[in-house]
């Protein structure tokens, strides 16, 4: 395990170590064991040890706690980054004047990529706060981009409720409402932490960062938004194929009751001349047969006539 070091606006790989003055210390900690994590944050660090014990039990929702009554004041973060398809992964960060740890169970993506970045511009890493808002810009970064893809998917899944009203979709769409739920809640937490680190009395920031921490809650709060616009688009989209599927049975219906309503005064007349009374005067009429079906094709005619004109049909 190597330590990124920030020292005489370079960048350098070190072991593990404390900060000189004038250093920042970037400790990152890929799924540690319970010793790696009590030997750097419990001995070379002197971290509290409820830091330690929510180091040790990820699962918790994003939270900022502040422990400021230390020798060395110390703050514990807890954040998600968003993978495809909203998959929220736990990482964790530990922050003190001039150190951050990062602590995570699975590969983050982001915290490479912020890696890279600090290799190619140091300045990024000149102090705690800075390098906080290049992991919160980068996280929440990747939360719009994902939600704005959520948000072509469920375009797509409504045009294809409304070309398809029988389409099978309630089982995607209540678990796609489960997943934004859950996003939701994570990211609405995250944006409270933000807010924390946004304020005045967040002890690693100045009012230049105040700025850029301010910028990324603006994008947490969008993402939020779009969410519940997505989860109400969802809860809507049912609505709207039981709505198609309404429609589709009222025409079926209309049209059914239309043939009905025209073949009933032609039973009537065929029924009518079907009576074998012996003095009909048509029964024995040489155009009797073509008088009955013009008859029958008037009357239909019509009443078709008349459907169209009132819009029945």
């Amino acid at each position: 395990m190597r330590v990124l070091l920030y020292r005489e606006e370079q960048v350098i790989d070190v072991p593990p170590r404390p900060p000189a003055e004038g250093e920042v210390a970037w400790i990152h900690l890929r799924q540690p064991n319970d010793d790696e994590v009590q030997r750097i944050l419990g001995d070379l660090f002197g971290c509290h040890p409820l830091v330690i014990e929510d180091v040790l039990h990820f699962g918790q929702r994003p939270k900022l706690d502040q422990y400021a009554h230390l020798q060395r004041p110390q703050v514990f973060i807890t954040f998600y980054a968003l993978e495809e398809p909203l998959e929220a992964r736990e990482f964790c960060m530990v922050l003190g004047q001039d150190f951050l740890i990062t602590v995570d169970r699975t590969p983050i993506a982001e915290l490479d990529e912020v890696k890279r970045r600090v290799r190619e511009n140091p300045a990024a890493m000149a102090s705690v706060g800075r390098l906080l808002h290049q992991i919160l810009d980068l996280c929440v970064d990747h939360y719009v981009q994902r939600i704005d893809r959520l948000e072509e998917r469920m375009d797509a899944l409504e045009r294809h409720v409304f070309d398809h009203p029988n389409a099978r979709v309630a089982g995607t769409i209540f678990r796609l409402k489960r997943q934004v739920g859950r996003v939701r809640r994570i990211i609405s937490d995250g944006r409270n932490v933000i807010g924390a680190c946004a304020h005045e009395a967040f002890p690693y920031t100045d009012e230049r960062d105040t700025v850029y921490f301010l910028d990324v809650y603006d994008h947490a709060t969008r993402a939020v938004d779009t969410l519940d616009a997505i989860r109400d688009g969802l809860s809507g989209l049912l609505d709207l194929q039981t709505a198609q599927r309404s429609n589709r049975m009222n025409e079926v219906m209309k049209t059914l009751t239309v043939f009905s309503t025209l073949f009933l005064p032609l039973n009537f007349i065929v029924g009518l001349y079907g009576m074998n009374f012996q003095d009909m005067p048509e029964l024995h009429w040489r155009y009797g047969y073509l008088y009955v079906w013009c008859l029958l094709i008037a009357v239909g005619g019509a009443m078709m006539v008349y459907f169209k004109r009132r819009g029945w049909w």
